[in-house]
C-alpha cells in the first residue's frame, strides 16, 4: 500500500467571518485539495502473517533497550501546571451510591496486557489509555492507543485484538526479532454514521527511523469500513499534518520545521465527517492553532481514490488560538439543518494554549461550520463562525491522589530490578488533564460538552468536572449563543476526570468518566445529565481493583515529578433507547511476590502498566 501524493492544498476559499464581531476573529481560511487513498485492509481474527510472536515471559524485557513510550517526551503530552488553588469554583458535592437500577450491560474492553500483546507481542508498552467507542449494527467497537477490538452488544469478543500498525498497513510497532521500530500511531477514535452505515476510524501517524527517531511528516490516517460490518474490508485515506509545506501542506511556520497533528478526533452531521486537530511544533513547544478537515461522508462511504478534503487552519477567537475545537457527534440521525448543513464545536479558554495565563476561565467558545451540504459539490463553499458564551468558572485541576494498594512495579524498582534507582518510589498520582474540552454531542437543538476542572469540595481542591449545555441562535447568519444548563460534579474527597457525554435525541443524557481517591482505586463511573434537572448521582459500573502501576508514574522512567498517564479522553455513544460509555479503569491486583514470579500476573497486566478500560450499556 505505497503512499501516493499528499492533500494537494490551494487557498481557493476563506473561511466566512466570525461572530459578527469584529473583536473575535476566526480561520483565516479554507484550503481545499484531495484525501491520499492508501489502499485496503481487512480485520482479521489470524495472526499476523510474517511476524513471530514473541515469548509471554519476554513482554517486558525488550522494551528497556527500544520499546518503552514513555509518553511525557513523545507528542507534547507533558502534564499541565494546575491553576491556583483559590482559582478553583466551589461546587457542591454530588453523592456516590451503590446501586445501578440504568446499568444493562457492562464488559471489560482492551487492557494493557492486550494492547501490548496484539500483533504477536511485536507492541510497545503505551500510557495513558487514550480510548475510542462506536456502536452499529449489533457491534461494538473499541480502540485504545495501538489497538482496536469488535464485540457484539453482549460483550463477545469477535476475533482478536488488532494492532494499528497492521491494520494501516504499516510495519510493527517494535520488531523485536529485527530490532526495529515502525511508524508511531496514537490518539485513535472511531465512529459509526447510521446514515451510510459505514464505521470510521482515525488515528493520528508519525513516521520514524528504524529506531524509532521522528522524522517530521505525519498524517491522519482514516480507515472507512466498505460495508454496514466492521469484520469486513477497510478503504483506507490519509491526509498530511506536517504543514511545513511539503506533500502539499501549507506553511505554518513551525520551530524546528514540521508541525504535528496532535490529539486528532471526529464529528459528523448530515453532509460530513469533520476532524479536528491541535497543531504543534513536533521538534519544539510551539503552539499555532486548532486545524479542522471537512469531508463528504458519502464520497468517503462511496470508496474510490478521489476524495475532496477542506483544510481550515490559523482558527482564532479574541485574538487567541482555538484549542482542541472539538466537532459534535448527532444521535439519531437528528442533524442540525440551518444554513445548508452546519457542524457544531465547543472549545475551551483555561489552556495556555488557548492565551490564558492563569489555567482559569469562565467563557467556552462555540464553532459553526455552516453550507456543509456543499461538501457534496465540485466547489466546497463553507463558512466558519464562532462566539463565546459566559459560563461558570473552570480552572486546570490539580493532580488525583488514589486508594493504596499493590504496587508491584514499584516495590521492583526499590527493590532495584532494574538497576540502581536514585529515587525511592511511591504510589504514583495520576493526570488530571488540563481543562480542554472533551467529547461534544449536538442533540434536541443544543451542544453539549465536559471539560476537567479544579473544584472545591468538602472543603479540599479536587479534580471534578465541568458541563455545559448550549443553546445556537442565529439572527441571519450571525451566530449567537445563551447557556441553557451548566453545573459540576465533583465528589467530596475524590477526584472524577475525563467525562464523556453522549444523549439521546429527547436530550436525556449521561456522562463517563473515572473515579479515584482515597476510598476508589481509578475506577469506571458515570452520571445521568438532564439539562432541567441537571446532573444525577454518581454510579459505579465497575470499581477498580488495585492502584495504576505504569511506568509514567515512577521517576525511575521519567525523571522528576512523575505524573502518571491518564485519560487522556474516554467515550460514549448514544444509541436508540441507551448510551454506550467507555472508561478507563483498573481492573486488576497483584502483589509483589507474585509478579516477580510472573510479571503479568496471569495475563492481566504486564511489566510495565496495569491500566484496564470498561464497556458499558446504560439506559437513561
Amino acid at each position: 500500500m505505497a503512499l501516493a501524493a499528499g492533500l494537494a492544498a490551494s487557498p481557493t476559499a476563506t473561511a466566512g467571518p466570525g461572530a459578527r464581531d469584529h473583536a473575535s476573529p476566526t480561520a483565516g481560511r479554507a484550503l481545499v485539495g484531495h484525501l491520499t487513498w492508501r489502499g485496503r485492509t481487512r480485520l482479521s481474527a489470524r495472526p499476523a502473517a510474517g511476524i513471530r510472536p514473541v515469548a509471554r515471559a519476554s513482554l517486558g524485557a525488550g522494551e528497556r533497550l527500544i520499546g518503552l513510550g514513555d509518553g511525557w517526551g513523545e507528542l507534547h503530552d507533558r502534564p499541565a501546571r494546575p491553576a491556583d488553588p483559590g482559582l478553583a469554583p466551589a461546587a457542591p458535592a454530588t453523592p456516590v451510591v451503590a446501586s445501578n437500577p440504568d446499568l444493562a450491560a457492562t464488559f471489560d474492553g482492551i487492557d494493557h496486557f492486550d494492547q501490548r500483546s496484539a500483533n504477536q507481542g511485536n507492541q510497545a508498552s503505551l500510557e495513558p489509555p487514550d480510548q475510542g467507542l462506536c456502536v452499529g449494527r449489533g457491534f461494538v467497537m473499541e480502540t485504545v492507543n495501538q489497538s482496536l477490538r469488535v464485540f457484539t452488544t453482549s460483550g463477545l469478543a469477535q476475533g482478536q485484538v488488532t494492532d494499528l500498525n497492521t491494520f494501516y498497513g504499516y510495519p510493527p510497532a517494535v520488531d523485536y526479532h529485527n530490532w526495529r521500530r515502525g511508524p508511531f500511531v496514537t490518539d485513535p477514535s472511531c465512529l459509526f454514521d447510521s446514515d451510510t452505515r459505514r464505521w470510521f476510524h482515525l488515528a493520528l501517524t508519525v513516521d520514524t527511523t528504524i529506531n524509532g527517531v521522528f522524522l517530521g511528516p505525519n498524517h491522519l490516517d482514516l480507515a472507512v469500513s466498505r460495508t454496514p460490518n466492521p469484520l469486513g474490508g477497510w478503504d483506507l485515506f490519509s491526509i498530511p499534518a506536517q504543514d511545513d509545506g511539503t506533500d502539499g501542506t501549507p506553511f505554518h511556520g513551525c520551530t524546528g520545521g514540521p508541525c504535528l497533528g496532535d490529539y486528532p478526533h471526529m464529528g459528523l452531521d448530515a453532509n460530513g465527517l469533520y476532524i479536528s486537530t491541535n497543531e504543534y511544533a513536533l521538534f519544539g513547544d510551539q503552539f499555532t492553532s486548532a486545524q479542522v478537515y471537512a469531508i463528504s461522508k458519502r464520497a468517503l462511504a462511496a470508496g474510490g481514490p478521489d476524495v475532496p478534503v477542506v483544510h481550515l487552519d490559523h482558527l482564532s477567537v479574541f485574538g487567541s488560538p482555538g484549542f482542541t475545537v472539538w466537532p459534535a457527534q448527532a444521535p439519531g440521525r437528528r442533524f442540525a439543518a440551518e444554513n445548508g448543513g452546519t457542524e457544531y464545536f465547543l472549545s475551551s479558554m483555561a489552556a495556555p494554549e488557548a492565551g490564558s495565563a492563569t489555567g482559569a476561565s469562565d467563557r467556552i467558545a462555540l464553532w459553526a461550520l455552516t453550507n456543509t451540504g456543499s461538501l457534496d459539490s465540485p466547489a466546497p463553499a463553507l463558512g466558519l463562525d464562532v462566539t463565546t458564551v459566559p459560563a461558570e468558572p473552570y480552572a486546570i485541576p490539580p493532580r488525583s491522589d488514589q486508594r493504596p494498594g499493590e504496587t508491584p512495579l514499584g516495590d521492583c524498582l526499590n527493590a532495584a530490578c532494574m538497576g540502581r534507582d536514585p529515587f525511592t518510589e511511591a504510589e504514583a498520582v495520576l493526570d488530571s488533564g488540563d481543562s480542554r474540552m472533551q467529547q461534544v454531542v449536538y442533540a434536541a437543538g443544543t451542544v453539549w460538552g465536559a471539560l476537567d476542572t479544579a473544584v472545591q469540595v468538602g472543603g479540599e481542591v479536587r479534580a471534578g468536572i465541568a458541563w455545559f449545555v448550549v443553546a445556537p441562535t442565529w439572527s441571519g447568519d450571525a451566530l449567537g449563543a445563551s447557556m441553557r444548563a451548566q453545573g459540576y460534579l465533583a465528589v467530596a474527597g475524590q477526584n472524577v476526570t475525563y467525562p464523556a457525554v453522549a444523549a439521546l435525541p429527547s436530550g436525556r443524557g449521561a456522562m463517563a468518566f473515572t473515579l479515584v481517591g482515597p476510598d476508589h482505586f481509578p475506577s469506571a463511573a458515570y452520571a445521568l445529565l438532564d439539562p432541567s434537572t441537571g446532573v444525577g448521582a454518581v454510579h459505579v459500573a465497575a470499581e477498580g481493583a488495585g492502584p495504576s502501576d505504569g511506568f509514567t508514574g515512577y521517576r525511575f522512567f521519567v525523571g522528576d515529578p512523575a505524573v502518571a498517564r491518564w485519560g487522556d479522553y474516554g467515550a460514549a455513544v448514544a444509541r436508540p433507547g441507551s448510551i454506550w460509555i467507555a472508561s478507563e479503569y483498573v481492573g486488576q491486583t497483584c502483589s509483589y511476590a507474585i509478579f516477580n514470579l510472573d510479571s503479568t500476573c496471569g495475563g492481566t497486566r504486564t511489566q510495565f502498566a496495569n491500566w484496564g478500560t470498561r464497556i458499558s450499556r446504560i439506559t437513561p
